[in-house]
Parts: C-alpha cells; structure tokens; sequence
C-alpha cells in the first residue's frame, strides 16, 4: 500500500469516501438493530482490511458489553445476526471499588476520554492490560499485533458504544498499523453510526415503553375481573401462535400471507389491545357470576323472602291449633318441602348454564306469583327484575347487559381511534376491533363483514373465541375440553361466524392442541375428530352490495350508537 503511485491512492481514497457514503445511507435506512450492529463492523473492517474487529455496547449499569466479534482467519462469528451468543463478561467503565475510570483496558480506556486509541502493537503498548489479549493468542495459533479503538458518540455526546477493529493487512495480507487515513475514515464511520444506532436504540426504547405501558393496561384489565385473570395475555400468546403458523404455510389459501417486523409489532400491539374499552365496563356486569348478582348476590334477599313464607306458614298453623281447629300437620311439611324445593330449583336457576329450558322458565314464573308480607304489604314473591334475570335461558346476563358488555368492543374502538398512531400501527384499530365482527356480517359492534377485514383481525377472532371456551376462569361457566371447544367452533365455522379457511388451518396446523399442551389441565385435552371440522360445510349467505358493506365500517349498530 506504502508504494501505490499517487493516482492509486487518490482512486483508494475516492472509494474509501464513496464507501463511507454508502454506508452512511445504509445506516440511515436499516431498523433492526442486530442488522445494524453487525453492518457498522463489517464495513469498518472492509474499509481497513481488517482481520478481525469487536463492537461493544454500553449498558445501563456502565460497563461494555460485547455485541458482535468477527476474526476472519480464524473463522470466528459472534453476536449480532448469527445468533452464536458472546459468552465474554462485560467490561466495566469504572473500577468497581474507587469509582474511578477504567483505562486500563483499550477500548474502556477510548470510550472514557472519548477518544479514538491506535495501537501499532498489543505486545508492545505501555499503558494498558493485553494479558487476555496473549492467552486468547495462545490459545488460538494467533498474534495480535495493530488495533485502532473508537468511541461511537451519540446525538447528546455520549457514548454508546465502541468499535474496535484488529490487525489492518495490506494487499498481501500482511499484518500493518492503521494509518491515519485508516483512522479518519473509521471515525467518519464510527460518527454516523454512532448517530444512527442511537438513534435506533431511541426508538428500540419507545417501542418498550408503548409496548410496556399496553401490557400495564392489559394487566389492569385483568386486575380488575379476578374471573377474566389471563384472558389480556393468553389472546396475544395464541394470536401470535396462529399468524406465525399462517405465515409458515408453503400452501393453500394463506402460501402467499406473511407479515414483515413492522407488521408484527402492529399485530402485538393490536393482541394487547383488544379488550381495553374493558377499563369502562362495570364491575357488577363484568363479573356478573349469577343471573341475581349486582353489587352482591341477591339469592339472599330471596332466602329470606321464602323463611318468612315458612315462619308465617308456621305461626298461621300454630294460631289455628291454638284456636282449637282440626289442622293437618302433614299438610304443614309439605308446605314447607314445597317452598324448599321451590327455593333449591330457584338457587339451581340462578347459576347460569348452557341452556335453560321453557318449562323451567315457566316454572320460575309460577313460583314468582307467590306473594309474601313485607311491612304490612303483600308484595309479589320475586320482582319483575328478577324474574328477568331468573329466566335468561343462556349464561347470566339478560339483554340490556349484553349489550353493555358487548359495548366495551365500541370503546376499544373508539379509544384507540383516538389515539395518534404513526402510520405503521394505523390498523392497530381495526385489528383490536374486529375480533366480535362475524363473517356474515351479525357480529359486533359494527356488524361488518368480516371476509372485508385483514387475516390478521380474522385470526384474533378465532384466538379470542377458543381461549374463551378453553378459559378456566370464567365465574358462569367450566372450561370445555379441546374436543368440546373445537366442536362449537365448527358450529360457527358452518353459521358463517369464523373464517372457514382460517378455521380449518387452525384445525390442520394443530396450533390447538399445542396451545392446550401449554395452558389446559390435562384433564381437557380429548382426542378431537378433525376430519370432521374439515368436512364441514359453510352456510351460504348473500353479500350486499359494496356500498353497504363500506357503510358499516363508518359507525356502530343502531343499539351501541349510545
């Protein structure tokens, strides 16, 4: 290099200067952080034909931590993108005991001064410590001879990391000292990407504070219903699970749907998400475990309406025998075993099930015209309300509950149209929003039809309804077995409420059954008949018209417009 003419230095350092460029755009344009990481190091060593070199981040706790190693010779690749993990401690910037800076160690030594160390000669340098220098030699068949140590300043001055590259060669491959050309080009490197990887840890620290403050609020919601614990993080876990596996697919419907790391962080973001208009639903309807619960279960108030049906029932018994008349004691008893039958079906009742039929409905009727003495008031047994209540045939909430439920959906929508997404997250709404829309267009709140929604909206509705019908937690019902849960997905696979294709790739993949190894009680996990959910047929159902469909996408259904 010493004896090129002056044409073929100045063409070298044209290139150099070109290269730089480059790099510099390179560094602008790339996100991921490894990728980064891992670019600034190569190019560095490009530019010096360097053998080898180290890149070592700052820590929160002031040390260097080594992120990426290469030494080409020996074939060493570590850190960043190879995903070979660096087992090398950290080096601390500070003397652990007086506190004072580390210069004893090259690169601590450049990162404290903030400034750029060239060394023509490991084992000739005065000033700092290369004894793990000479063992790592000894132990490899290697000599370390040049380095050139540069501190990576961010956009405040501070410095984020170190670049260190080993043993510039010439064109003969020969070991030499960097020259100073070297050096004010690996500092004119260093400069912009310490500018761009700080940059890009800036941003990597916002995406964990959002990240960090959704799952706080999903936490919350969680915390608010001891019934609904994991449902805020089993939905992310099982959404992810689905689209990764969609993503995987070579074939079929989805061979061509993948998602970038842009897309995905939308997704997660949007999983996290999907119930926090939970934050505004009353706890009293939320945790609604019977049908009679408000703030307290009011079977009690019932008890007692029927031990002062038994009391009176004794006294006017007493007060005719008193009164010298033939009285029936068995006539009595069984008044008395009619209002404990009447009370025990009444408590059966109250818990909610699956289905409750007409004739029990009626019943609950029949035993509400009862009528009992309040105060001096004769007064219906149970209250209009109640019987309301007593009588919802499916689960433990009547209609105008539902719908409060169900409302939490328009205010996760609404919250999160709020909110001043950058353009990557804009479809955080839609995601979060849609896991109630149903394919046919009967879901909720919108009604839209879910066939114009994303895959990725589509498969949250299918992670929402299977962890629902799998949770252990819920206050009105058991978790159902793998095998019940997937037979009612297919009902709604055949209703038109779950994507068909989507349904059957869940069903394919066995993405249920590993989600069941990891979340149910051994005791739910059946053998489930999967040719059978396959061999289901889809109801047919008429589209309307497109600009219908485009209409339910610009505000709610009629009941949740309140």
């Amino acid at each position: 290099m010493a004896s090129a003419s002056p044409v073929d230095r100045l063409r070298d350092k044209i290139a150099r200067l070109q290269l730089v460029h480059r790099v510099g755009v390179a560094l602008g344009k790339e996100q991921d952080k490894d990728r980064l990481i891992e670019m600034i190091l190569l190019e560095a060593k490009k530019l010096c034909q360097a053998d080898g070199g180290t890149l070592y981040l700052r820590t929160d706790d002031d040390h260097l931590q080594f992120v990426i190693m290469r030494t080409d010779s020996l074939g060493i690749a570590l850190g960043g993108t190879t995903g070979k993990a660096i087992e090398l401690p950290p080096i601390p910037l500070r003397d652990q005991k007086t506190g004072a800076p580390n210069t004893h160690n090259v690169a601590t030594h450049a990162a404290n001064v903030k400034e750029t160390v060239h060394v023509p000669d490991a084992y000739h340098a005065e000033g700092f410590d290369f004894s793990g220098t000479k063992i790592f030699d000894e132990r490899n068949g290697y000599r370390s001879k040049s380095l050139l140590t540069v501190p990576m300043i961010g956009n405040r001055g501070d410095v984020i990391g170190v670049l260190q590259l080993l043993n510039a060669q010439d064109d003969d491959g020969q070991v030499m000292p960097f020259d100073e050309e070297d050096q004010a080009v690996v500092e004119a490197l260093a400069a912009q990407a310490g500018v761009a990887l700080d940059n890009q840890l800036l941003l990597e620290g916002q995406k964990e504070l959002l990240e960090s403050f959704i799952k706080m609020i999903a936490a919350a919601i969680d915390a608010k219903s001891p019934y609904t614990g994991g449902h805020c993080e089993r939905v992310p876990v099982l959404t992810e699970m689905i689209t990764r596996s969609v993503c995987d697919a070579t074939e079929g419907p989805f061979a061509d749907f993948d998602l970038g790391p842009d897309e995905w962080y939308e997704l997660r973001i949007a999983a996290w998400m999907h119930d926090c208009g939970k934050v505004t639903t009353p706890v009293h309807v939320m945790d609604k475990a019977t049908k009679l619960e408000t703030i307290a279960d009011r079977i009690g108030e019932v008890r007692a309406r029927f031990e002062v049906l038994k009391r009176d029932a004794e006294i006017e018994h007493l007060k005719q025998k008193l009164a010298g008349a033939d009285v029936d004691d068995d006539a009595l008893t069984k008044t008395l075993a009619t209002l404990d039958e009447e009370l025990a079906f009444l408590e059966k009742s109250n818990v909610g099930g699956e289905f409750l039929p007409q004739e029990a409905q009626d019943k609950i009727r029949d035993i509400g015209k009862r009528t009992w003495v309040h105060q001096g008031a004769s007064l219906p047994l149970l209250s209009d309300d109640e019987l309301e209540n007593l009588t919802i045939s499916r689960g433990t909430l009547t209609e105008p509950e539902r719908l409060v439920i169900n409302g939490h959906m328009v205010q996760t929508i609404k919250m999160l149209e709020a909110l001043p997404f950058p353009k990557n997250l804009m479809r955080v709404p839609e995601y979060a929003g849609g896991h109630h829309e149903k394919m046919d267009g009967s879901g909720y709140p919108k009604g839209i039809y879910a066939g114009d929604m994303s895959v990725p909206a589509r498969i949250m509705a299918i992670a929402d309804v299977f962890e629902a019908l799998t949770a252990q937690d819920r206050p009105y019902k058991k978790g159902k077995t793998l095998s019940e849960s997937m037979r009612i997905m297919g009902f709604m696979k055949k209703d038109g409420h779950l994507d068909p294709a989507l349904f059957d790739h869940f069903v394919r993949s066995g993405i249920y059954r590993e989600y069941g190894a990891r979340y149910l009680p051994k005791e739910l996990i059946d053998d489930v008949d999967e040719q059978a959910l396959l061999d289901i047929v889809p109801t047919a159902f008429t589209l309307p018209a497109e600009s219908e469909r485009k209409k339910r996408w610009q505000g709610f259904l009629p009941q949740y417009e309140a």
